[in-house]
């Protein structure tokens, strides 16, 4: 029973909330009207990371950096059309001011931020009209 104790109280106390409750990479559905327009998806350095054809579903990293989300830039193309742009934007994970509450001052000022699990990204973008 102490041995139990032990362990949850060490987890309680070196872990993040949104850590342990959510996620540092989230699918984000990626639509256009009509389908089968092509993208590319850029992060925030510039690169290139992922390509494919709408509709489709792909995982992104929520975090960039310490205390920093990620920010993804995607063109969409389609033959005949004009080039079209979106943004995914990360948004402060709801989970991360649970640290707050149950006193995860590691959780708030570490984990979380490191991991990227304190961000969220949209379930779903499409391209613009």
């Amino acid at each position: 029973m102490k041995k139990n104790i032990l362990i949850f109280a060490a987890v309680f106390c070196f872990s993040g909330c949104a850590s342990i409750v959510s996620q540092s990479s989230w699918p984000v559905k990626i639509a256009s009207n009509p389908n089968q327009a092509k993208f590319i998806i850029i992060n925030d350095k510039g690169e290139a990371i992922h390509n494919g054809i709408t509709p489709a579903t792909v995982t992104l990293n929520s975090g960039s950096g310490y205390f920093d989300g990620a920010t993804y830039h995607i063109k969409f193309s389609r033959e005949g059309s004009k080039d079209a742009y979106s943004i995914i934007d990360s948004t402060i994970n709801g989970w991360y001011w649970v640290n707050i509450l149950f006193g995860g001052i590691i959780g708030l000022l570490i984990i979380d931020p490191v991991t990227g699990a304190m961000w969220k990204l949209p379930e779903y973008i499409s391209a613009p009209q």
